[in-house]
């Protein structure tokens, strides 16, 4: 079966995206930890919003949330979100097509967030720098950037049997989604993880309904150099999520 990029038009991984993330205790904690970074009301920057799952929430907490996506079919999950949301939520969030590698929106915000592995999406080199140099730009002078990393010791974990699920959610109707890592690759000289995963969906009987082999990259490396370049200092210690990340919190001078 050919494999296609996560999150591109007709993958599985943008349809299920919020099974799976609701499923992965790993992210728990997430929200209050970026709720923290920001007082009350706070203008906020959202750089891979995909479904809208943190924008909303933040939303919720009375933030105003600008999110941005380059995936078409994840910005358009965040769109039908705000659909279900309450109208005065949903007026304080406003999303829009873009690249954090290269966005200049002419406005500053308090808080400036990339949450559950968005930059290690991005070739770590000059990628991560103009990332950093977005959230640089649109930062008011004090504010905060905060960048949600895959720790070292979670990419070079060993690969997963292929033929075992290591995720399997219940679906409407009594379907089912299963997740298998059919490949898990490490290249320490790059520090890049790549995997490929097969999202299968099964009716109630367990026969298959659909099936989507998909490649999956994550790029390794310290943000705080490129952080440096653009002018944005670590403001404390990197922040424990899940046992396999950190999220990394820098201040524009």
């Amino acid at each position: 079966m050919p494999t296609k990029p996560y999150y591109a038009p007709g993958s599985l991984s943008a349809a299920f995206y919020d099974v799976v993330t609701a499923a992965d205790v790993r992210l728990a904690g997430d929200i209050g930890i970026y709720a923290e970074l920001a007082p009350p009301g706070a203008q906020v920057l959202e750089l891979g919003t995909g479904s809208g799952r943190v924008a909303a929430a933040l939303a919720e907490r009375g933030f105003a949330v600008t999110g941005i996506d380059i995936a078409r079919p994840m910005l358009e999950q965040a769109k039908a979100r705000l659909g279900s949301l309450p109208a005065d939520v949903a007026g304080r969030i406003e999303l829009r097509l873009g690249d954090m590698t290269a966005l200049d929106l002419k406005r500053a915000f308090d808080l400036v967030i990339c949450p559950y592995f968005g930059l290690a999406h991005l070739p770590a080199g000059a990628a991560w720098r103009n990332a950093f140099a977005t959230a640089a730009r649109h930062l008011a002078d004090g504010g905060l950037a905060a960048f949600h990393l895959p720790s070292p010791a979670a990419m070079r974990q060993p690969p997963a049997d292929p033929t075992a699920p290591v995720l399997e959610q219940p679906l409407a109707g009594g379907a089912r989604l299963r997740l298998y890592v059919r490949e898990r690759r490490f290249r320490e000289d790059l520090g890049r993880l790549q995997q490929v995963i097969d999202y299968v969906e099964l009716d109630r009987a367990g026969r298959e309904l659909r099936r989507s082999s998909e490649r999956l990259a994550y790029y390794m490396a310290d943000p705080g150099p490129p952080a440096a370049l653009a002018g944005l200092a670590l403001d404390r210690p990197p922040i424990p999520l899940g046992g396999v990340g950190e999220i990394w919190v820098f201040r524009k001078a």
